[in-house]
């Protein structure tokens, strides 16, 4: 399978209701579309399939990167360590795996967009 068709079936799992979350073992897997430099770190919503989201850190030496770390582990209720950027480290576009046994697209969805302002 090609990487293209690989990153096509990834996002083809939660392409449901919610295409920037889905399933993988042990948790679930974020598309997520970075602005940083904000005045206040939000959740803006859904865009293509994308979850957008602004962040209050600069784009300096991983500044932002850690900043989306903390920010989905105190959303998610869960320890930094069980979060991991696998794609974009240096671009807006993010693939983000939280690892955790209770996780489900269903109840990570639900939890990200009922913080949408």
């Amino acid at each position: 399978m090609s990487h293209k068709a690989d990153a096509g079936a990834v996002l083809g799992q939660g392409a449901g209701l919610y295409p920037w979350c889905s399933e993988i073992a042990g948790g679930v897997r974020l598309a997520l579309q970075v602005t940083p430099n904000a005045k206040k770190s939000q959740i803006i919503g859904p865009l293509d399939n994308v979850l957008k989201l602004r962040l209050q850190a600069q784009p300096i030496e991983g500044k932002a990167n850690e900043a989306l770390i903390r920010y989905l582990a105190e959303l998610l209720d869960m320890p930094r360590s069980r979060i991991v950027i696998t794609h974009g480290h240096t671009n807006k576009r993010k693939i983000v795996e939280a690892h955790g046994a209770s996780l489900t697209v269903e109840s990570v969805a639900r939890s990200l967009l009922a913080l949408i302002p």
